[in-house]
């Protein structure tokens, strides 16, 4: 996406403005990453999880008469995850510490969702794609998974599988 570059721009300059946020990324509504600034949190699950809650809140907002979503908030113990609707196919996803001043999470966090959507709406109507499906991951022995440390690098992690896996339900 040619928006890529300013998208990253816009988070990088918000993440100046509210220095309690300890990341930021921009996605797709469906779970794709655009463009992210996530230190310590591996992006493509953060979008995946913001496309599912996403899901869950959109219902929530149009179900109970309250109109289209457009912003979510969840508060854990040591912080907040924000996100932002970004025009028509996009969201903003902060992540802050628990000390953040919430009014400037949200004044700042919607002046970007705006600026974000702007640019991700424009790179659509140019018939641009979106965002690029995830890459395949590298490939590993049996046993092993890949997962992502602070500095970005993949590094292998044995896990241990159940010989079956027999989810229950209510019938069983």
């Amino acid at each position: 996406m040619a928006a890529e570059p300013e998208v990253l721009d816009e988070l990088h300059r918000l993440r100046a403005r509210v220095p309690q946020l300890t990341g930021a990324l921009a996605a797709s509504a469906d779970g794709l990453v655009l463009a992210h600034d996530t230190p310590g949190v591996e992006p493509d699950g953060l979008a995946a999880l913001t496309a599912a809650a996403l899901g869950v809140a959109i219902r929530m907002a149009e179900s109970t008469g309250h109109g289209d979503l457009r912003e979510l908030l969840v508060r854990g113990v040591h912080g907040y995850v924000a996100t932002y609707a970004a025009g028509g196919s996009a969201v903003l996803t902060l992540l802050a510490q628990d000390r953040v001043n919430v009014g400037r999470l949200h004044l700042e966090g919607r002046r970007s969702s705006t600026r974000i959507g702007e640019l991700v709406d424009a790179a659509t109507a140019r018939g641009e794609p979106v965002a690029e499906p995830p890459k395949a991951p590298a490939k590993t022995s049996p046993g092993t998974s890949r997962t992502r440390t602070a500095r970005g690098t993949a590094a292998a992690r044995t896990t241990s599988t159940p010989a079956t896996n027999h989810p229950r339900t209510s019938e069983s």
